[in-house]
C-alpha cells in the first residue's frame, strides 16, 4: 500500500516514459529557454485496492518536469489534449521502459477529429483573450501569441494528415518573429484568421475517425494493470 511519505517516489521508481516538450520539442527554443519535460508513471495495481488511490499526477522525477499516472494519461490522451499527445510525439525521448514504448505505439489510437475543438476551438478562445489583453494594456503576451499560432498549425496538420507535428519546422522563423514583436497585430490577426479557416476545411476532409479507439487503449491498460501484478515494478 502507498503511503502519503512515499508518493514522491513513485514518478521515479515507477516512470515508463520521460520526454522534452515545449519550445526545445517545438524547435522555437532561445537561450534562455527552460528544459520543459513531462513524464508517465504506472502506478502498482495494489495501490488501487484502498479506498485511497494513487496520485493522478505527480512533480519529477527529473527536474523541470510533470508526470501523469498512466490511466490520468489515457484518459486526457482521449480527449484530444495536445500537451499529452505531445508527450506521445517528442522526438526528445530521455526514458523510456518497455511499457513506455508500447504507450508511443499506442500513439495512433487516440486520435480522433476531437482534435479541431482541443487544439482548434481552444487557441481561437484564448486569442480572443489575448486580444482584449491588447486592447486593456497595449500589448499582449507575445509568446502566448506563439503558442496559440503554433496550436492552430499543429491543430490543421493534425486533421489533414492524421498525425502529430511536434516540431514547427518551417513556420519557426514566422513565430519567432511574432514572439519578438516584429509582425503588426493586423499581420497577426490575418494569419489567425487563415489558420481558422484551414482548419474547419481541415475538419471536413480529415482522414481521423469521429472518436479514438477507446476498446485499444482500454485493453492495453487492463494489460498493464494485470502485468504490475506478476513482476516487482510494472515500468520494467
Amino acid at each position: 500500500m502507498i503511503r502519503m511519505s512515499d508518493e514522491k517516489h513513485l514518478a521515479e521508481r515507477h516512470s515508463i516514459l520521460s520526454v522534452v516538450v515545449g519550445s526545445r520539442a517545438f524547435g522555437l527554443a532561445t537561450a534562455a529557454s527552460d528544459v520543459d519535460r513531462r513524464g508517465v508513471f504506472v502506478a502498482p495495481t495494489e495501490d488501487f485496492w484502498p479506498m485511497s488511490k494513487p496520485p493522478t499526477h505527480l512533480d519529477g522525477p527529473l527536474p523541470e518536469q510533470f508526470s501523469w499516472e498512466v490511466e490520468r494519461f489515457c484518459e486526457l490522451a482521449l480527449t484530444g489534449n495536445p500537451n499529452v499527445l505531445e508527450v506521445l510525439h517528442s522526438p526528445l525521448v530521455e526514458h523510456s521502459t518497455a511499457l513506455g514504448a508500447e504507450l508511443r505505439a499506442l500513439a495512433p489510437a487516440f486520435l480522433s477529429r476531437r482534435a479541431y475543438r482541443t487544439y482548434g476551438r481552444y487557441a481561437r478562445s484564448q486569442f480572443a483573450k489575448a486580444d482584449a489583453r491588447r486592447r486593456s494594456e497595449g500589448e499582449p503576451r507575445w509568446k502566448h501569441v506563439v503558442h496559440l499560432l503554433r496550436l492552430m498549425i499543429s491543430g490543421a496538420e493534425l486533421l489533414e494528415s492524421g498525425s502529430v507535428m511536434v516540431d514547427v519546422g518551417p513556420h519557426r522563423e514566422r513565430l519567432m518573429a511574432v514572439r519578438r514583436g516584429e509582425l503588426t497585430w493586423a499581420e497577426v490577426c490575418a494569419w489567425h484568421d487563415r489558420l481558422a479557416a484551414r482548419l474547419d476545411a481541415a475538419l471536413a476532409g480529415s482522414p481521423l475517425p469521429d472518436d479514438p479507439d477507446t476498446p485499444r487503449v482500454e485493453d492495453w491498460l487492463v494489460s498493464v494493470r494485470r502485468r504490475s501484478l506478476h513482476q516487482e515494478s510494472p515500468a520494467s
